[in-house]
């Protein structure tokens, strides 16, 4: 069994102007059209049997009807499991957030660098504070975005501080704790209360600089590889190519277990 925790898609309708827009600003190659039926097709390629869709709130007051549409989407196919979304300025979040807990919202997507506010902003802590009295899973965008290559605003030191102000026990940081800064994810987050998803740390074909089997199964071992969840950020990386760099890497036949699905299975409570 495979489960994808860090997959993206959007509405038919604008799908392929987003797609399109997205691959300008961050300057990648989508690898499906982006919508729920071109990640269908990708994971029946790749022989991935769930995949957890993670939506961005980028206007504030467009958080419930986001999440009525994720709600939507987990209804017409038991294979996808869409999360919801809010933005740290949506009014009432506690109001929002249990809208999402009643739809059947698994978990919740933040990006600190879409939402143009830092991770340990106190506005960011209530939701996480709050999302996590609903047991509700929060995933956070973290370290460096193309579309964003100046901008810091979930680098390790905002997750430390969430850590510690909010402890919270179901937060993940994607991207292995921070893309492109895995050097002070090592030093400073590994081993911390939280889970890292792999989505776009390694095997991306058209990148250079991401993570070797041997520096990414050295900071999984090193976080605990109990605490890793497989993502792969589709349609930013290949499905395919991402889940064989696990299955044919020099781990475990337990790691890779824990990482293709066991980890997330106990998360999503499946």
């Amino acid at each position: 069994m495979i489960i994808d925790f860090h997959t993206h898609t959007f509405p038919d309708k604008i799908a392929e102007h987003t797609i399109s827009k997205l691959e300008r600003s961050a300057h990648l190659t989508a690898f499906t059209d982006g919508t729920s039926q071109g990640l269908l097709n990708s994971m029946e390629e790749s022989g991935i049997d769930l995949s957890v869709i993670l939506p961005v709130v980028t206007n504030p007051p467009k958080a419930d009807e986001i999440n009525e549409y994720a709600a939507e989407t987990n209804s017409e196919n038991d294979r996808l499991i869409s999360f919801g979304g809010i933005h740290p300025d949506t009014e009432n979040y506690k109001a929002v957030l249990k809208r999402a807990k009643a739809l059947g919202l698994k978990g919740i997507k933040l990006h600190p660098e879409y939402q143009n506010v830092d991770f340990d902003d106190i506005r960011y802590m209530r939701i996480l504070d709050s999302a996590e009295e609903l047991g509700l899973v929060t995933v956070v965008h973290a370290g460096f975005d193309g579309s964003y290559p100046d901008s810091k605003r979930c680098w390790t030191k905002h997750i430390l501080n969430v850590l510690e102000e909010v402890k919270p026990h179901r937060l993940v940081a994607a991207h292995m704790g921070g893309c492109n800064i895995w050097g002070d994810v090592k030093k400073y987050l590994a081993g911390a209360e939280l889970y890292l998803d792999t989505a776009f740390s390694f095997g991306v074909k058209q990148l250079s600089g991401l993570l070797t089997e041997e520096e990414f199964i050295a900071l999984a071992r090193t976080h605990g590889t109990k605490k890793v969840l497989f993502g792969t950020d589709s349609p930013w990386c290949e499905q395919k190519e991402m889940s064989e760099f696990i299955i044919n890497s020099a781990m475990t036949e337990d790691e890779k277990e824990d990482i293709l699905f066991k980890n997330a299975l106990g998360l999503l409570k499946l």
